[in-house]
């Protein structure tokens, strides 16, 4: 977390014509990298430089927000508000960042949706303790990120479906029911899903 982030993405870059940014990456069930296996990512950012985006269905063992409010020496702690922690992804996994409903802003946020927005400082921290900020949000040590074209190479070769977003697969708290949910909401039985599909 730092006071300004200078490094987050444009809104712009988000929401390109013929880009996911916004849109929920589901992994297929033949994905062969562990650290992605089952995954659900929020794409917060999608342009020809590439994509970044968090992992919301991998909770954050053997750290409390609590623990994270003291190490950054924010009060109160104990906080009025709290919200949930998880493994955003395996690049600077010492780095935070807050993916939020967009009810909460500060001029450091990425716009993901009209709906969603990405805040790297730590003054979002500081509100929830107090009580205020967002209506709902997920903290992220770490992202997923991509370089130019990898993302769509991925998914030409059927590691990746995607998914608009909704509040109880971005924050709900059933982080392992969420791939399901996710299955569910494409009309997909994972069972019957094979990587050697064909391109409608």
């Amino acid at each position: 977390m730092a006071k300004r982030d200078r490094t987050l993405p444009t809104a712009q870059s988000s929401q390109e014509e013929g880009y996911l940014g916004g849109q929920v990456l589901v992994a297929m069930p033949n994905m062969q990298d562990p650290r992605f296996a089952r995954t659900v990512i929020c794409l917060c950012a999608h342009s020809p430089e590439g994509a970044m985006g968090i992992i919301v269905n991998k909770p954050l063992d053997g750290m409390s927000f609590d623990d994270l409010l003291k190490q950054l020496e924010l009060e109160p702690v104990p906080p009025q508000r709290r919200i949930r922690l998880c493994q955003g992804g395996p690049v600077e996994g010492g780095r935070g960042f807050v993916l939020h409903t967009n009810d909460w802003t500060s001029d450091g946020s990425l716009e993901v949706t009209k709906d969603l927005a990405l805040t790297a400082s730590v003054d979002i921290l500081k509100a929830i303790a107090g009580g205020g900020g967002p209506r709902s949000g997920v903290l992220a040590l770490g992202y997923a990120g991509w370089g130019p074209g990898q993302l769509e190479d991925e998914i030409q070769a059927n590691s990746w479906l995607s998914v608009n977003p909704d509040e109880t697969l971005i924050f709900g708290e059933a982080d392992d029911q969420k791939w399901r949910q996710a299955m569910a909401k494409l009309k997909v039985d994972p069972v019957l899903l094979s990587g050697a599909a064909g391109h409608a």
